[in-house]
């Protein structure tokens, strides 16, 4: 199966990279659906679209919820329904 290819800024790469982060919070779209990110499916996370800094991972879980967080407005300028999804290093 293709992996799921996640871009990232340099701060949330480096957050995973290191163990501090584990998830990662997606606006509701179809590329988020169940159908594309399930467990166990793999992903390629990426600082930026370049070649040079890749993380391979996998999906541990994924859960749609309301996202009312700081982070969350400060990045999508409102609170809404969105994806958690849980992400193991591998």
């Amino acid at each position: 199966m293709k992996a799921l290819f996640i871009p990232l800024k340099r701060e949330y790469f480096e957050a995973f990279a290191s163990g501090r982060k584990t998830h990662e919070y997606r606006m509701d779209a179809p590329r988020w659906s169940a159908k594309n990110v399930f467990p166990g499916r793999p992903v390629v996370l990426s600082l930026g679209y370049g070649k040079q800094h890749r993380l391979k991972a996998v999906v541990v879980s994924r859960a749609y919820k309301w996202m009312d967080t700081e982070a969350w407005h400060n990045c999508y300028g409102q609170n809404g329904f969105g994806v958690d999804i849980e992400l193991k290093l591998g």
